[in-house]
């Protein structure tokens, strides 16, 4: 493998690249030739992981949550990560821009309508009324909880342990480095390699599916823009554009690639923000805002610990997990899958904060923004549909107009949105720049991460080695559209979902590892920025 890399002029660790790319080629393959039966093995598992797990998910995010805030406000939060002279490579306004485009942008543009209107549809409590206020109150707190605070603790839990490991211990820039103080030497390992085998094909695979959301969404804006046929060649040729896009981003780099493109990204969001703000309702919307941040605030502990625990009874379904089974528990489990790229991009563009400014920073800036998002589009979207029994009546045959638009096609649900504003072919045309670019910086800085999961080091590798990985995401995405079509994707959410165990099993881990390493620190140096010695930590042997 060694001869074959340098061959190829390649600047990685040969056994972690070529088997990676083995694994993925030869999944895809099976994947294609049969996904049916794939997607049924993976569906049963996942059954059974959110029957008898459902409850461990939500109990560990929660956990999570407390642990970051905890290790925050505690002595801790003054250590720096990084020497003593290290300072943040980026401004607070471009390293928020950052984390936003790289981490859950996308899913913000493509459920910022769709999921508060799914929810107000059918109502996640037994009991609620759909369409009414009741029914609109949870909708937005279920939305606000699904991506706020505890999704932003699933990236910022590996982004704060590959920080501090990475940058206060000098370890490589590995999945397998935060283990250290668990695993010792062996992060060098066959079993560290295996972990960084396991996190490169979790990160590959969850894009995959963020890629072939964003690809759905796209063609559908195109279609209600200018008729173009909702087909798998249409998403083809879009993956295969804002791949390349991606691939220019990536020959770039992080300062010049994904920073800019990051920044105009949010730029342009922050624009449609303020416009459905401002030609909607717009005291209604100030007045939702507030509100909101109240009944967020109110239902966060409730939410944070409730585990659908009659669903047996309540649910008509027989399945027995209820609703939390198909929104919560899959939002957790897949999210986890791709918190290695998070977590490891996150700490790349983190050096030289601290961390109480690295956890209040991942925690609080992007779910605040999350909340403003929801608020404006969530409740604009709930009172165009009609809010409770006398408004839905006042309103006739337009009451309900965009639940029935959702319940259609998902995809669309932000441009049947668009179509009750002003100038409504101009906004969804901007809709479909913007989740094109998020598209792209997902992209991008997934392949900037992988590369760094393979070579171990910050620096970049080869540039076709970084694009080796942007193509290889694009063509994983294009595939699966082409040869498996829908059933393709379904098999590997299904896939994602059992895959998001034992990654999670694995976060778990790393928050005993951190909290081993932080207690070894001599925190009457932590000013000074003297990591204690690597010895110290190793497990005994």
């Amino acid at each position: 493998m060694e001869a074959l890399a340098r061959k190829l002029g390649l600047k990685t660790d040969p056994t972690i690249f070529f088997t990676s790319a083995g694994i993925m080629i030869l999944f895809l393959v099976a994947l294609l030739i049969a996904p049916e039966p794939i997607g049924a093995a993976f569906g049963a598992g996942r059954q059974w992981i959110v029957t008898n797990l459902g409850w461990f998910f939500i109990l560990g995010v929660t956990s999570w949550v407390a642990f970051l805030l905890w290790v925050a406000l505690s002595r801790f939060g003054a250590i720096r990560l990084g020497g003593n002279d290290a300072k943040p490579a980026y401004s607070n306004i471009s390293w928020f821009t950052m984390l936003f485009a790289g981490g859950i942008g996308t899913v913000l543009m493509f459920w910022g309508v769709a999921e508060p209107i799914s929810h107000f549809t059918t109502p996640p409590r037994p009991g609620v009324e759909p369409f009414s206020v009741a029914a609109a109150d949870d909708a937005m707190s279920f939305s606000i909880y699904h991506l706020g605070l505890h999704t932003w603790a699933i990236f910022a839990m590996p982004g704060l342990a590959f920080a501090y490991f990475i940058y206060r211990y000098n370890l490589p820039m590995r999945f397998s480095s935060v283990f250290y103080p668990l695993i010792g030497e062996r992060i060098y390992g066959p079993v560290g390699k295996t972990l960084d085998i396991f996190a490169i094909l979790g990160t590959l695979f969850g894009v995959a599916v963020s890629i072939g959301l964003g690809t759905q969404q796209i063609n559908a804006g195109l279609t209600e823009l200018f008729g173009v046929p909702d087909a798998v060649m249409t998403k083809v040729i879009i993956i295969a554009v804002l791949t390349a896009v991606a691939v220019g981003s990536i020959v770039a780099g992080l300062d010049a690639g994904v920073k800019r493109l990051s920044n105009i990204n949010i730029g342009m969001a922050v624009g449609l923000l303020v416009f459905v703000l401002f030609t909607g309702s717009t005291v209604f919307l100030l007045r939702a805002i507030v509100e909101t941040f109240g009944l967020y605030i109110t239902n966060l502990l409730p939410m944070a610990f409730w585990n659908d625990t009659l669903a047996s009874y309540t649910s008509n379904d027989g399945s027995g997990w209820g609703w939390q089974g198909s929104w919560t528990v899959f939002y957790w489990a897949w999210t986890v899958t791709w918190s290695p790229f998070i977590g490891i991009f996150v700490a790349r563009i983190s050096r030289g904060r601290t961390i109480r400014e690295f956890v209040l920073g991942v925690l609080f800036a992007p779910s605040i923004f999350t909340l403003v998002w929801f608020a404006i589009f969530g409740w604009s979207a709930m009172e165009i549909d009609g809010i409770g029994a006398e408004a839905r009546a006042a309103m006739g045959d337009q009451a309900g107009a965009l639940s029935a638009a959702v319940g259609e096609s998902i995809p669309l649900a932000m441009f049947a949105f668009f179509e009750n504003f002003p100038a409504a072919t101009l906004i969804q045309g901007l809709a479909v720049v913007i989740v094109a670019i998020f598209f792209a910086t997902s992209s991008d800085s997934a392949s900037l991460v992988v590369d760094m999961l393979c070579t171990g080091s910050a620096d970049p590798g080869p540039w076709h080695q970084r694009v080796f990985w942007g193509v290889s995401e694009g063509m994983l995405a294009a595939m699966l559209i082409v040869l498996a079509g829908d059933a393709g994707l379904s098999a590997l959410q299904e896939v994602i979902t059992v895959v998001g165990l034992p990654m999670f099993i694995l976060v778990f881990a790393m928050m005993f590892s951190l909290f081993r390493g932080l207690a070894h620190e001599d925190l009457s140096e932590v000013r000074v920025g003297s990591p204690p010695k690597r010895e110290a930590l190793r497990p005994d042997e």
